[in-house]
């Protein structure tokens, strides 16, 4: 699972504004965002962990290498520049029995480095802790024999991260949100080839500290639509495939609504290795192939370690 959208950006630069909107860039855990992610994106084994035997705990490290080139309006470029950020996220998750459903509760801690370079060099930087995740899967259905899996998965993002409201960069997003995702796992034609899709809707508490003038910053709900491919090459090594799409997430300041309804859709091809006992290493590459309104991004790594106990 990717987390994304703990980035505050308010795009301005001179004094002029290139957007005049506090914008989630993405980042990864997953998921959004660069396509811009709001929500929690997934990987492809992410539902498929509905096999993980109870008692069991995961610690997982997270890297994202993202670059964004350019800013887009209704689909149009507006304006150059790159976005970088180098973000890591801590996780760790613990299954337990709830009655007769498996669950993870855990949480996702991002940190990490963002920076404005070319006509963007007037965001600066930022560097310090996002926004506290905390999160649980509850498998409704789960029969690890048959590659079968379904859960529902409601998130709380806690604004408990570096955020200061005259920067134009911010790894906090000084606002609550909620989330919630329902996703499956199913074969495909053969054992070694399994589906997983999901959707979900975050909501967006108040920002009531954006920019030098302390304006209010509300947004709508977002939705983000996953689908990922897993081919397992072996019973260690397999190769994955996935899309993201997400939709709505218009924001107003004080009121005023600012046309910027995001449309996104991004890809993203790698691989997951077992390389050790309770060992595993996941990497993928990806970008956007459209975006509606934001920042667009050109090439993102991600990287996630993770260890069982």
């Amino acid at each position: 699972m990717i987390c994304g959208n703990f980035l505050d950006i308010a795009t301005r630069t001179a004094g002029k504004t290139l957007a005049p909107v506090a914008a989630a860039a993405a980042l990864v855990f997953g998921g959004g965002t660069a396509a811009p992610t709001w929500a929690l994106d997934l990987d492809a084994d992410d539902y498929a962990a509905g096999a993980v035997p109870e008692g069991t705990t995961l610690a997982l490290l997270y890297y994202q290498y993202a670059k964004r080139t350019g800013v887009y309006a209704d689909g149009n470029k507006v304006a150059d520049g790159d976005l970088t950020s180098n973000v890591g996220i801590l996780r760790v998750a613990h299954f337990v029995k709830i009655g007769p459903f498996l669950a993870d509760p855990q949480f996702l801690l991002p940190f990490g480095r963002l920076e404005g370079t070319g006509n963007l060099d007037g965001l600066g930087t930022a560097e310090g802790i996002g926004d506290l995740i905390l999160t649980s899967t509850f498998w409704l259905y789960n029969r690890p024999e048959d590659g079968v899996f379904f859960g529902v998965t409601p998130a709380v993002f806690v604004p408990t991260g570096n955020y200061d409201g005259g920067e134009a960069l911010n790894l906090g997003e000084n606002r609550w949100k909620y989330m919630l995702q329902a996703a499956g796992t199913f074969p495909l034609f053969t054992p070694d080839l399994s589906v997983q899709l999901s959707a979900d809707v975050t909501f967006f508490g108040d920002n009531n500290d954006l920019g030098p003038n302390s304006d209010t910053l509300s947004q709508k709900p977002l939705g983000q639509f996953q689908a990922w491919l897993r081919y397992s090459v072996t019973p260690d090594f397999d190769l994955r495939a996935g899309v993201n799409h997400f939709i709505g997430g218009e924001t107003e300041i004080n009121g005023i609504a600012q046309n910027n309804e995001v449309s996104t859709t991004n890809f993203r091809v790698g691989f997951g290795w077992s390389f050790a006992p309770s060992w595993n290493l996941v990497a993928l590459y990806g970008n956007d192939a459209a975006v509606e309104n934001g920042l667009r991004e050109g090439d993102r790594i991600n990287l996630r370690f993770m260890k069982a106990f």
